[in-house]
């Protein structure tokens, strides 16, 4: 693929994803901060959330599968997670989790697991996205990453 097809489509990638609102201007932030002598700081910081988030999801399934649900216990794990969320720029499962948050303060289980599901639908799907993204972003090279998409 010509360099210059691979530029339009890491952009369009990008835009898409800011579009569809699965990211939101965090991400542009980190981009902005990854320079020549740390190329891949963005993956690296994506990579790092991912690994991370995947124990807080299987707290909050393990929390959501005791009955009665500890409702506290349940917020802190989904105010860890989206904590996590916003830093990266995850903005569906941010908005999922202030969802959840709100569910756990009305004690209501059965929409505290339906935006559990919702939440890891997003999240699966954004990391699909971005495993693509980077993919391509490797091959593009790191000083063009951090251009703002038009």
């Amino acid at each position: 693929m010509e360099r210059n097809q691979m530029h339009r489509r890491l952009a369009n990638m990008k835009k898409s994803l800011l579009d569809q609102g699965f990211l939101d201007e965090q991400f542009l932030r980190l981009e902005e901060l990854q320079d020549a002598s740390n190329p891949n700081f963005v993956e690296e910081v994506v990579t790092l959330y991912y690994r991370d988030s995947a124990r807080l999801i299987l707290n909050i399934q393990q929390s959501l599968d005791n009955i009665p649900l500890d409702f506290a216990k349940l917020d802190g794990h989904i105010h860890q997670l989206k904590g996590s969320s916003s830093s990266i720029g995850d903005k569906k499962v941010k908005n999922e989790c202030t969802k959840f948050h709100e569910h756990c303060h009305a004690r209501n289980a059965d929409r505290c697991m339906r935006t559990f599901q919702q939440l890891q639908k997003d999240y699966s799907i954004l990391r699909n996205k971005l495993k693509t993204y980077f993919q391509l972003a490797r091959q593009v090279g790191p000083i063009d990453m951090a251009r703002r998409p038009k």
